[in-house]
C-alpha cells in the first residue's frame, strides 16, 4: 500500500468531513510511538491511554490509532506518507523532527513513481517508513528512485535504533534545543562550525550538543578545516560552499571539542586533496568526532 495525501499539519481546529480515513497501526512501544507521531504531526494526541493512543487531523481527515502489539511491520505495506504543497511546509516539517532528535534522510529532484518530487524519509519507531514530498513535476518515465534501506544508522547497546540530532550551516541554533536532557544517540554537526562564531557562541552551541547527549554517545563534525589559521579575512567560496564564513585548523576544532567537556577528539577523516585554496591555506573536508564521558 502506498498512502501519500496532502495535509496541513498544523492545524487543531475541527472541520465538518464526509469521511474520515482511519489508519490503525500496531506498536511495539506505545509511548515511545505516541512522542514520534507527537513530533511528527505537531500536535497533541486526541485520546492517550495505557493502551491506545489517536491522533485525529482535519486537513486531510485523518484518525490515526495506535495499538501495542507484536506484529512487526512490512508485509504488504510500501510506505506511508504525506503530499504538502509548498517546500516551506517541507522543511518546517523536517526541521520539527530533527529538532525532536529524529533522523530524516532528503532527497532533492528526485525521479519516481512518474513524477519528478523533493522529499524527505523518516523511519517511524517500528520500523514503518513515511515519506513526506512536494510534487515538482509529472513525468512520462518511471524515474529511478528508490526506498531507502533501514532506518536509523546508530544502533544503541541493546540492539535498538538510536535517535540522531543534525544541524546544517545556515539553520537557527536555537538558544536552548527543545530536546531532553541526556535523550540523543548521536549528534551531527554539518558545517555549523564553518559559521563565525564568537568563542562563547561557539562554547555555548557545543555545550547544547553536550546536555542532549547520553552519556558515552558521539558527536560528528563533517565541515571544512585549513592547514594553517587562515585569519579573519571574508571568504568567498563557490557553489554550495558559498555559506562557509570561516574554516578553522583541525588543531582548533579539536581544542573546542575538548573545552566544551568532549573525550576523545580526534580527526577521522582528512581529504588528500584540498577541497578549495584561499590566503595561502588549503582547505579540506574533514570529520572530527568526540564522545560525552
Amino acid at each position: 500500500m502506498n498512502t501519500s495525501i496532502a495535509p496541513q499539519l498544523d492545524s487543531d481546529t475541527r472541520a465538518p468531513a464526509t469521511a474520515w480515513f482511519h489508519l490503525s497501526l500496531n506498536v511495539g512501544e506505545l509511548d515511545r510511538s505516541v512522542s514520534f507521531f507527537r513530533a511528527f504531526l505537531g500536535r497533541e494526541p486526541a485520546k492517550c491511554r495505557a493502551d491506545y493512543a489517536k491522533f485525529e487531523l482535519t486537513d486531510p481527515p485523518l484518525v490515526l490509532s495506535l495499538e501495542p502489539g507484536s506484529v512487526p511491520p512490512g508485509g504488504s505495506l510500501n510506505h506511508l506518507g504525506f503530499r504538502v504543497s509548498q517546500a516551506e511546509a517541507l522543511v518546517d516539517l523536517q526541521r520539527r523532527l530533527e529538532l525532536a532528535g529524529i533522523s530524516t534522510q532528503r532527497e532533492e529532484g528526485v525521479e519516481c513513481c512518474y513524477a519528478r518530487q523533493t522529499k524527505f524519509w523518516v523511519h517511524d519507531p517500528d520500523g514503518n517508513l513515511w515519506e513526506v514530498y512536494t510534487l515538482d513535476d509529472d513525468l512520462e518515465h518511471r524515474g529511478d528512485g528508490r526506498l531507502p534501506a533501514g532506518g536509523s544508522d546508530v544502533t544503541t547497546p541493546d540492539g535498538e535504533a538510536g535517535s540522531v540530532w543534525v544541524h546544517r550551516l545556515g539553520d537557527p541554533f536555537a538558544q536552548r534545543l527543545p530536546i531532553l536532557d541526556a535523550s540523543v544517540d548521536r549528534v551531527v554537526l554539518q558545517g555549523t562550525l564553518n559559521a563565525r562564531l564568537s568563542a562563547p557562541e561557539r562554547q555555548r552551541q557545543l555545550g547544547e550538543v553536550r546536555r542532549i547527549l547520553r552519556g558515552g554517545a558521539s558527536v560528528m563534525l563533517h565541515m571544512l578545516t585549513s592547514d594553517k589559521p587562515a585569519g579573519d579575512e571574508p571568504i568567498h567560496l563557490p557553489g554550495p560552499a558559498a555559506r562557509v564564513e570561516v574554516v578553522p585548523a583541525a588543531d582548533e576544532v579539536l581544542a573546542a571539542l575538548a573545552e566544551a567537556g568532549f573525550a576523545e577528539p580526534q580527526v577521522v577523516f582528512l581529504a588528500q586533496a584540498a577541497c578549495f585554496r584561499a590566503g595561502g591555506c588549503q582547505f579540506r573536508e574533514t570529520r572530527v568526532e568526540a564522545r560525552k564521558p
